[in-house]
């Protein structure tokens, strides 16, 4: 990301000054986050980022590393959503350790969105224990969050994730509902873990139910589809 190419001139020397403020006293990027937004803007930078986020970013790549812990939890605790969802995506270019695991526990414990989101980054992807990663997988896909931005799913998916997503799967078929797409390569890739929730999913085709039956039939050609 172009970060500096994207600002204005006058956002571009506010920007250099506050970093440099940050790097000589840690403690100024209490005062220098909040006003990121208004000094710099808010625009998207890529499809990853905003100009804000990658402006908040690079302050906090300033502090240095024996104050970075406690300035992250700081600014994530008694900041807006906003910037929470700024120090959920900086924990990939820091030094986080414990305190970035812990940010994306609570993150993960909420029910905003974005903030799930950004929790499942590269880092919080990364650092999540196998169990807590399915779990957080499971509820993006009960929040409606695409799977497509959830981090490491490639690498990380596994036989009872997709065994899980199977399961909801069938679920949902069971109570006549729409099922989100995305979530078939996880199951198909992993056939003998699934097999169960598969066949559950086939037999709902002739259900007496409506409801179920055209929710089966759209989940089989999904399956279909991607197998």
């Amino acid at each position: 990301m172009n970060l500096h190419a994207a600002l204005s001139a006058d956002a571009r020397t506010w920007l250099d000054a506050a970093t440099d403020k940050v790097r000589a006293d840690p403690s100024m990027i209490r005062v220098l986050f909040p006003a990121v937004r208004r000094r710099c803007g808010r625009d998207r930078l890529d499809e990853n980022w905003t100009i804000d986020e990658a402006a908040r970013a690079q302050l906090l790549s300033a502090v240095s590393p024996d104050a970075l812990e406690a300035e992250l939890a700081g600014l994530y605790r008694h900041g807006d959503r906003a910037e929470q969802r700024a120090v959920l995506r900086a924990l990939e270019l820091v030094d986080a350790g414990q305190t970035g695991l812990g940010l994306v526990r609570e993150a993960l414990r909420s029910n905003d969105n974005a903030l799930i989101e950004a929790a499942l980054g590269p880092f919080g992807s990364g650092a999540l224990p196998i169990e807590e990663y399915r779990q957080a997988v499971l509820k993006c896909v009960f929040s409606e969050i695409p799977l497509a931005g959830i981090g490491g799913l490639t690498d990380r998916a596994d036989g009872e994730l997709a065994r899980m997503l199977a399961d909801f799967a069938c679920e949902r078929v069971a109570a006549g509902r729409e099922l989100p797409a995305d979530i078939w390569p996880v199951v198909c890739a992993f056939p003998a873990d699934t097999a169960p929730a598969r066949a559950a999913i086939q037999a709902e085709l002739t259900s007496p139910v409506p409801e179920r039956q055209a929710a089966a039939t759209r989940a089989v050609a999904h399956l279909t589809e991607t197998s």
